[in-house]
């Protein structure tokens, strides 16, 4: 409690009592400055502070005892001290996180002040004191918490933390606040300056807990009563001058009340140097206190009050007086306007050249004055209409008067009624008519009992009552303080992801630099190879040590993504690990950057699409990627929709059992790629993950799905995505039947590829029509590309693109079909283009093909160019060019088919000749 006590002692520098505050009407509590009236919630006092009881001790000397109590705007802080003179305080409460309550059923004036550690029990003198502490104290923590940070303040500024603080507007919120809790009036005399005043407490009430600080508050009013008897004080309950400013009074005294211009506050510049020093010294001696409320500040309070009062007065008169100065304006205004029009008029007549044009004036005045005439008439009969209706509308009034005077006789008499008759009543209900009638006396008692009863039940339902609306209106403030710190955190998240995401660029940018300098150092062995080395091995390095010792996860990547894929791909080739790692961070700098501006937003449309409906909202939606949480549920929805008429319910199940009663052929290819399955995942890495024997089971359900194909390389992948996204072994197979069977080309997975093939051709055609000057170089140094965008088409870019990227291109893959991966092979293309042309050699460009669609990290740059940079071609374009390749493809193959039957025709007609000294294998065996 030491700063708490330091905190409060520097602020009791500018108490009421001081010179700066005897001057200023400002200072003035504000039950003066609204003249007496009680303040609503637009204008509470300007300081809160009060005598209340509060419950402490333990065992036998447990009990309520008076304190007084005194909020510090600055901190939130509610201090309280044995009485209002004690220079530092006991204890204090912190009300920034406290919550209060008020319990019906408890005694008047009780209620209860809840912080995170502990709980105050406090009692106030009459209930309303107690429903005015809560309200005010409520509006004190909105404020604290709905004000800005506070700036560094200057040394003055930061004395006047005990005087008179500026009010907040709170606007909405006492609107808010009064349809719970109506305003409270002040209590006067209860709370506020005017509660010093009070008899201090008992002896009895000294705290044993805080016991040297009631001795330095002991010591220091004994002291303080020292000083003021040496240096002449009178007693603090006179109005007289204090010793310290003598200066001050003089000139107040001379004050006239006539020029209120002239505040007594300006006074003391004409005093003379030698009386401001000795003002200055005993100031500089006086002691430094935390709450202001001493006595002779109040009697100094009085002085300034009555001046204050004068000054009041004075404002008024002069208000009035302003008031009338401008009626006597507007009326003067209004006669200058007439005597400018008359002045207009004459200069007109007296301008006229000839008799004609002044004739034509004066009668142009003279219908001017009819028309006046004629206008005064019609408005003085509409006063007699007018009249005439406020007669008629007085006698309607009277009769209205004496009809409510009818029916209230009529309602009087009827009480009578009903209160005889209750009293009957009541009474035959207390005694039956079969049994003989209690004495008067008797029925009197049991009457007064039940109404006492009643009066009871109507003072617990007004409790009941004014607790249920305070205990609302605090619920109502803790959520909207709650929703504001949680607002706080999400910026605070919001912040920490960008320096997250910057951080990861910045070691990006490290990383590619150490890169270059162990490509520009290959070939020139220096001093610094090995510090480059070193470095790169250390970069290379996991920390997860020191990452997971913080509260605060900063490390900018973790080992395994949401699905399970390495976030940092495991290269064989020693120089490329370096490079896998920078690709690494950057695809966590644009998750970073794009999650509040894009993921955010993008998840809210999500949460909002309850029921899913074919639109072109939905393509837009699935284009941009589905948030993981609601992604099982739009792929289970997307191949409902592809494999409706081929479900049946069990048939997932009765494949499952017929595999298990005969081995298919493909069994054994199927459990040779088991093991070839997505390395880089930990799904199916791990020995004990079940992944495995789920893909095995779904691969042979397909393989008896679907005998014509049976099991094709490449499937084991697109059941493997499927699995890990929807998990159920059921679902995965549907959708592995949706892509193959629906989605893809018939003949796309048979022996002869015929439809993989033909979009090669395809993807060809349109490379030259939207990249010509890639294709021409390529062409230039004779690169196929079929040899790597062929498994592209088949696996639907399992194997190439990293994992979040490659489940945004099935989203939009499930939905949309295969012109989705026309698109996204130009958008790659597009992509890396330009590193692409930098290369000048064919083997440099077939090994920067190997791995470049792993270097794409920004999806949504990828997303841009396949959907909206490229030149958009439909589907109707597709199958033309499908119609035109496969033409020629199967003429091809027709031909090599005829080329191939004249070759075997030739070789069988000419036989087998064998060249003379060659004896066959046979031969050979047989003369051993």
């Amino acid at each position: 409690m030491e700063g708490a006590g330091e905190d409060a002692s520097e602020s009791s520098s500018s108490a009421p009592g001081s010179e700066e505050s005897a001057g200023d009407p400002q200072v003035l509590p504000l039950e003066e400055e609204l003249g007496g009236c009680a303040p609503s919630l637009e204008a509470v006092p300007k300081k809160l502070c009060g005598y209340l009881s509060k419950l402490g001790g333990k065992g036998p000397i447990r009990g309520w005892k008076s304190r007084w109590f005194f909020y510090d705007e600055r901190k939130c802080q509610l201090y309280y001290s044995r009485t209002a003179q004690d220079a530092n305080p006991l204890d204090s409460i912190d009300l920034s996180s406290a919550v209060f309550d008020c319990k019906a059923d408890a005694e008047e004036g009780i209620f209860e002040i809840e912080t995170p550690s502990r709980v105050i029990t406090l009692k106030a003198a009459t209930k309303q004191v107690m429903l005015y502490w809560l309200q005010q104290l409520q509006m004190k923590r909105w404020e604290f918490h709905n004000s800005p940070p506070p700036l560094p303040a200057a040394p003055d500024a930061a004395l006047a933390g005990n005087g008179p603080t500026l009010h907040l507007e709170l606007g909405q919120e006492e609107a808010e606040v009064e349809e719970f809790l109506c305003p409270v009036k002040t209590p006067t005399g209860l709370v506020g300056e005017a509660a010093a005043l009070q008899p201090f407490p008992a002896l009895q009430n000294i705290s044993l807990k805080h016991l040297g600080t009631e001795i330095q508050n002991t010591m220091h009013n004994i002291r303080g009563n020292k000083q003021s008897q040496g240096t002449g004080h009178e007693p603090p309950e006179e109005d007289s001058p204090q010793s310290g400013e003598p200066q001050r009074e003089e000139p107040s005294s001379a004050h006239d009340p006539s020029t209120p211009g002239r505040e007594p506050a300006d006074s003391p510049k004409l005093a003379p140097k030698s009386s401001l020093t000795s003002n200055f010294v005993q100031k500089a001696k006086r002691p430094s206190n935390t709450f202001p409320f001493f006595s002779e500040g109040i009697t100094r309070n009085r002085t300034a009050q009555e001046k204050v009062a004068a000054l009041e007065q004075q404002v008024l008169m002069l208000t009035k007086e302003l008031k009338s100065q401008k009626e006597l304006v507007k009326i003067l205004h209004k006669a200058l306007e007439a005597a400018q029009q008359e002045k207009r008029a004459s200069s007109a007549y007296l301008a006229a050249a000839e008799d004609k044009d002044r004739l034509e004036l004066v009668r142009h005045k003279v219908r001017q004055i009819a028309e006046l005439g004629w206008r005064v008439e019609a408005l003085e009969r509409e006063r007699e209409s007018l009249a005439h209706t406020a007669s008629l509308r007085e006698q309607q009034v009277q009769e209205l008067q004496q009809h409510v005077q009818l029916l209230m006789d009529k309602n009087h008499a009827k009480q009578q009624v009903i209160c005889k008759l209750s009293e009957k009543v009541t009474q035959d209900f207390t005694h039956p008519p079969d049994q003989s009638p209690l004495p008067p006396d008797t029925a009197d008692r049991d009457f007064l009992s039940q109404q006492e009863k009643i009066e009871h039940l109507k003072d617990d339902m007004e409790a009941y009552r004014i607790q249920n609306r305070f205990l609302n209106s605090e619920i109502h403030q803790v959520t909207k303080i709650w929703r504001k710190a949680a607002e706080k955190e999400k910026a605070l998240l919001t912040k920490c992801a960008y320096l997250q995401a910057r951080n990861c660029q910045v070691e990006s940018k490290y990383l590619a630099g150490l890169q270059r300098l162990q490509e520009a150092l290959e070939d020139e062995p220096s001093k610094c190879s090995e510090l480059l080395r070193q470095l790169i091995q250390e970069a290379l390095q996991w920390e997860a040590g020191e990452a997971s010792a913080g509260s605060i996860q900063l490390s900018p990547i973790s080992e395994y993504d949401e699905y399970g894929f390495l976030t940092v791909p495991d290269y064989e080739v020693e120089d490329l690990k370096l490079l896998a790692k920078i690709q690494a961070l950057e695809v966590r700098s644009h998750h970073l950057l794009g999650l509040e501006a894009v993921d955010r937003p993008l998840r809210e449309r999500w949460a909002a699409l309850d029921e899913l409906v074919p639109s072109a909202e939905l393509k837009q939606l699935l284009r941009g990627g589905v948030p993981r949480e609601h992604r099982p549920r739009v792929w289970r929805w997307l191949v409902h929709r592809r494999v409706q008429h081929l479900h049946t319910p069990g048939c997932y199940q009765e494949l499952l059992s017929r595999g298990q009663a005969h081995e298919h052929p493909a069994a054994r290819q199927i459990e040779l790629d088991l093991n070839r399955t997505f390395p880089n995942n930990k799904h199916f890495t791990c020995p004990t993950s079940s992944f495995p024997d789920k893909l095995r089971r779904v691969l042979l359900a397909f393989s008896w799905q679907n005998p014509t194909i049976g099991y094709c390389q490449g499937l084991n992948r697109l059941a493997a995505i499927a699995l890990l996204v929807l998990e159920e072994e059921e679902c995965a197979f549907w959708c592995l039947v949706a892509i193959v069977e629906t989605i893809m080309p018939t003949d796309y997975y048979c022996n002869t590829l015929t439809a993989s093939q033909v979009d090669q051709r395809v993807l060809q055609d349109l490379l030259s029509e939207k990249l010509p000057r890639l294709m021409a170089h390529l062409g230039q140094h004779h690169v196929d590309l079929s040899l790597i965008t062929f498994n592209w088409f088949l696996v639907v870019f399992t194997d190439s693109l990293i994992s979040n990227i490659l489940l945004q291109v099935w989203d939009a893959f499930l939905y949309e079909g295969t012109k989705v991966l026309f698109r996204y092979a130009l958008a790659i293309f597009k992509y890396n283009e330009k590193e692409i042309l930098r290369l000048q050699n064919s083997l440099e460009i077939y090994q920067y093909l190997r791995f470049f669609t792993k270097t794409i990290s920004n999806s949504r740059k990828l997303m841009n160019i396949a959907f909206n940079d490229m030149n958009p071609f439909r589907m109707k374009q597709l199958r033309q060019l499908r119609i035109i390749h496969r033409e020629r493809l199967e003429a091809e193959l027709q031909e090599l088919e005829q080329l191939k039957a004249e070759y075997l025709e030739r070789r069988t007609s000419q036989g087998r000749a064998v060249p003379e000294g060659c004896a066959s294998e046979d031969e050979g065996e047989g003369e051993a």
